[in-house]
């Protein structure tokens, strides 16, 4: 039998990025703030992460989407880190 808590948590961090990208664009739509946008697609990536975190452990764990999970955990951060430079520039 699988374990269910594991399977929660990774449903719920998804849920949680992918909301927070929802409202950060829409924040960012409606203020038109550079900052909201970096920080929008940084989320984004992020939630890119945690689906691809969810198809690898729970839907296909045969398949191994280690790389595939790193390069967009490194891409959200390198946009965050981008944003936050840019912002402090401007």
């Amino acid at each position: 039998m699988r374990a269910v808590a594991p399977t929660a948590v990774y449903l719920l961090c998804l849920l949680t990025s992918s909301v927070c990208s929802v409202l950060l664009l829409r924040a960012y739509f409606r203020d038109r703030s550079r900052l909201l946008l970096w920080t929008a697609a940084a989320f984004v990536f992020f939630a890119v992460n945690n689906l691809l975190l969810v198809a690898d452990m729970i839907f296909l764990p045969t398949v191994d989407l280690w790389l595939w999970r790193q390069i967009a955990a490194a891409a959200a951060l390198f946009v965050l880190i981008y944003g936050f430079v840019m912002e402090v520039e401007s």
